[in-house]
């Protein structure tokens, strides 16, 4: 499933138009006279100040090199957040030789095992493109799942969220948490758009999860920055805990996702006891 950067581009603007309607928007709403939902192309096209045909080559993807001023006229129109608006600059611009053909391969520094190691008290790994896991210390491998135990290309979140049966009774809202990892695997994957590997997965989730395959569908978008999950632990019970995401400005392929709990909660006193049940049964990674 290699990214086609037109039907890619065509498809998240669709999308886009789709979930806006006309009298949000101070337009005329005709009723039953709308064959698709949202706005129109022409409507579109008005809000965001350019030409019906200057909007139509847009989404057609006949041209990649529209200026950046309607790309943001555009996104304005659409209400696209900042994470959205950079994609569609993404998707509408020419791609560089840095983001054709296969990715090099990932690699994490020395002393950021070490950090990982010294943060005994607090779940952290590290993920890289294609949401694989590169790196992680022993309590979010009891959180979440022994990643050492796994063959390497098996050490990916995308793949554990949607074909790891464990993993579905694991989070509270696994669905949720599924949108949340297609949301940032399409982000990331308009990064690298000829990575075979990337296709490869995305091949391999589309074929064996309808789950999978119905997100995807939806061109939603989201960077993996900061927020929450409630995990249900199997050993400890019921943990909600914050994250926060780090990343490294010599790599922005990888980022550090730390988990927070608050003070004085059932959840603190929960990871305590996953801490100390880890140190006894999780080797060290």
């Amino acid at each position: 499933m290699t990214l086609d950067r037109r039907a890619e581009l065509g498809e998240f603007l669709r999308s886009r138009r789709a979930r806006l309607r006309p009298e949000e928007l101070g337009l005329p709403d005709y009723g039953g006279r709308r064959r698709v939902p949202g706005l129109r192309r022409e409507e579109l096209a008005l809000l965001a100040g350019v030409s019906v045909d200057h909007y139509v080559r847009l989404e057609q993807g006949r041209t990649l090199h529209f200026s950046e001023e309607v790309l943001d006229a555009v996104a304005r129109a659409l209400r696209l957040d900042d994470v959205e608006r950079e994609h569609l600059h993404r998707l509408a611009r020419p791609w560089s030789g840095s983001e054709r053909g296969p990715a090099q391969p990932q690699r994490v520094r020395p002393g950021l095992r070490r950090l990982l190691d010294l943060a005994d008290g607090v779940p952290a790994y590290i993920v890289g493109r294609d949401t694989d896991v590169l790196a992680w210390n022993r309590l979010a491998a009891a959180l979440i799942t022994d990643f050492g135990a796994l063959p390497p290309e098996q050490r990916n979140l995308a793949r554990l969220v949607f074909l790891d049966e464990g993993m579905r009774g694991l989070y509270e809202d696994w669905p949720g948490k599924a949108g949340d990892v297609v949301a940032y695997l399409r982000l990331d994957a308009a990064r690298h758009p000829d990575d075979p590997r990337t296709a490869a997965l995305l091949d391999e989730l589309a074929a064996a999860s309808p789950e999978f395959r119905r997100a995807w569908e939806e061109h939603r978008v989201k960077d993996k920055t900061h927020g929450r999950y409630v995990y249900l632990h199997p050993v400890v019970g019921r943990l909600d805990l914050g994250f926060e995401t780090m990343r490294f400005p010599d790599d922005p392929d990888q980022a550090l996702i730390a988990h927070t709990v608050e003070q004085g909660s059932p959840s603190e006193t929960a990871l305590r006891l996953l801490a100390a049940w880890a140190r006894e049964t999780v080797p060290t990674p």
